[in-house]
């Protein structure tokens, strides 16, 4: 006999799991009630939800929420790419940064993650010769959230940004996925030259506080950039470099520093 069909409702984990940690912050803090109805309950998919978060802190007297709500739901839908990294960039946010406990927390409370997805959309526009409007978001990024990516540097997936302060990455940057960098870190040229003059960043990368990478220089898959190091030349994979100018003090001591998140030299060390 023909078994009876089923229909499977597809199912969401990280947006079902949002969605409970908002309900457990109504019952648990009722004066923000009305924020996380607003800015998750009220929704009804993920990508609802970024859209008008993002739009609600870019908004300017120059642009409202509602246009930059309309001008960001036009981009997921039209780039399928630009969901599925914000939830890598969110896995990445949870997994990574000890002071996160919820996928909840980067929606509503982090700036690292929300510039970052406020970059993408910039990063879309440019692809898609809408470059003033580009610049403009790029601009209410810088102001909001202290972060300025140029629209036409290349960001990979599963990027965690922490802290977010003071972040400066230029126009012909290239940066891998599963990289991981903290507060102050500029990703910068090395004089007015206007070419192919930032830094290529390879996958699984971490990137200490305050560190600057400067030039059209390649950074090799799961190294590590010390926090306060100036590098100005290419660093191989897998080795880690500290001092200004940096050099390789020793190897990156595991498989993949961005995940470990892992910044004290102690035993990477050779000589420096």
């Amino acid at each position: 006999m023909a078994q009876p069909s089923v229909s499977l409702k597809s199912v969401d984990p990280i947006w079902s799991r949002v969605r409970t940690e908002a309900e457990e912050i109504t019952r648990n803090e009722p004066l923000m009630a009305s924020l996380v109805h607003a800015s998750v309950l009220y929704h009804k998919t993920l990508t609802d939800v970024l859209s008008f978060r993002i739009a609600q802190k870019l908004a300017s007297d120059d642009m409202s929420d509602l246009i930059l709500r309309e001008i960001l739901q036009e981009a997921y839908a039209d780039d399928p790419g630009l969901m599925e990294a914000a939830r890598a960039d969110l896995t990445a946010v949870f997994e990574r940064d000890p002071a996160c406990h919820r996928l909840i927390q980067p929606l509503l409370f982090f700036k690292g993650y929300q510039a970052l997805q406020s970059y993408r959309l910039s990063h879309y526009l440019w692809l898609n010769d809408r470059k003033d409007l580009a610049y403009f978001v790029q601009m209410r990024t810088s102001e909001i959230y202290g972060v300025d990516i140029h629209p036409g540097a290349q960001m990979g997936k599963g990027i965690m940004i922490d802290h977010a302060h003071s972040i400066v990455i230029g126009e012909t940057a290239v940066v891998g996925d599963n990289v991981s960098m903290l507060h102050s870190v500029t990703l910068g040229g090395t004089g007015k030259e206007d070419d192919d003059r930032h830094p290529k960043i390879g996958d699984g990368v971490l990137i200490g506080a305050g560190a600057a990478v400067l030039g059209n220089i390649k950074i090799g898959n799961c190294s590590r950039i010390a926090s306060g190091s100036v590098v100005l030349q290419e660093v191989p994979p897998c080795k880690t470099v500290a001092g200004v100018p940096a050099k390789i003090v020793g190897e990156a001591g595991c498989s993949e520093p961005s995940k470990s998140m892992d910044q004290l030299l102690a035993g990477a060390m050779e000589t420096i």
